[in-house]
């Protein structure tokens, strides 16, 4: 019974996701040259509610597509999906598929819950050997920060898919220990409220990955880099404090001024974030 009451939802859900993304293909293949696609797309989705847990709705770990509600996390990779999709000049929803896959798990296999790249350190790196981002390190004023990961494995309860499953427990730990004591470069939030002149080495478009003071964590949040009419930094994301996918009204600086254990900012740059 439960599943045929879910079934039809489900079907629906999908049928008008596939068919937006089309529709957005298509769209974004008719931009002109050198068109900034991460902006484009992101900008699509502004307005669409923020949602957290979209990708915990299955018993074992399948790729999900919902454009119809996002997290900060699932808002850029679906919008690096369809910008990687359009610079291959393909508007086929099998093919965003194929890279949205690629995107969020482990060199873009699907092998359990524990092939997520549920840290961004994981994404970056994942994303990073398989030629799809490069990691922008801040030319002045950058500061080192020591990897502590542990999060997931001292809260597994925090996670409906990972509280019952003691190998992907053991195999997530396993990988904790291994990004550990890594050390990467940050921008600290003291510097973010600079012009674009003196933080030119940031892009519109680019992955801006806040990291934090939190215990165990590398990043507390992200988005999408915009540089606003006043000539300041801007952060287009899908915000849990605003409700849905938003151009952050507040510069950057400010914002993150707002939330004491935020500390800085990493870079990140798709690859393919122009039109052919």
């Amino acid at each position: 019974m439960i599943v045929l009451s879910v079934m039809p939802w489900c079907i629906a859900n999908a049928e008008s996701d596939s068919l937006r993304v089309v529709d957005l293909l298509q769209r974004g293949c008719a931009l002109e040259k050198d068109a900034n696609l991460m902006l484009w797309y992101g900008k699509e989705f502004i307005g669409t509610p923020y949602k957290a847990k979209t990708l915990e709705i299955n018993p074992t770990e399948q790729l999900v597509v919902n454009l119809r509600a996002m997290d900060c996390t699932t808002f850029v990779e679906t919008v690096s999906a369809l910008s990687l999709t359009t610079r291959e000049g393909s508007t086929s929803f099998a093919d965003f598929k194929k890279n949205l896959q690629r995107i969020r798990y482990h060199l873009g296999q699907i092998d359990g819950y524990a092939s997520r790249n549920h840290y961004f350190q994981w994404w970056i790196e994942s994303n990073a050997q398989m030629g799809l981002v490069q990691e922008i390190r801040p030319t002045a004023n950058a500061l080192p920060m020591t990897l502590h990961l542990n999060y997931m494995s001292r809260h597994v309860n925090a996670y409906p898919m990972l509280k019952d499953d003691h190998a992907a427990q053991r195999l997530i730990s396993e990988h904790e220990k291994t990004s550990s004591n890594h050390t990467v470069y940050y921008l600290p939030k003291s510097e973010v409220g600079k012009d674009a002149k003196t933080l030119g080495f940031i892009e519109s478009g680019d992955i801006l990955v806040i990291t934090t003071s939190k215990e165990g964590l590398d990043c507390s949040h992200l988005g999408i880099a915009v540089w606003g009419r006043d000539g300041k930094l801007h952060l287009l994301n899908a915000s849990q404090i605003r409700k849905k996918v938003v151009v952050e009204p507040l510069t950057l600086f400010d914002y993150m001024h707002q939330h004491p254990t935020q500390t800085g900012i990493r870079i990140v740059r798709l690859r393919a974030n122009k039109v052919k």
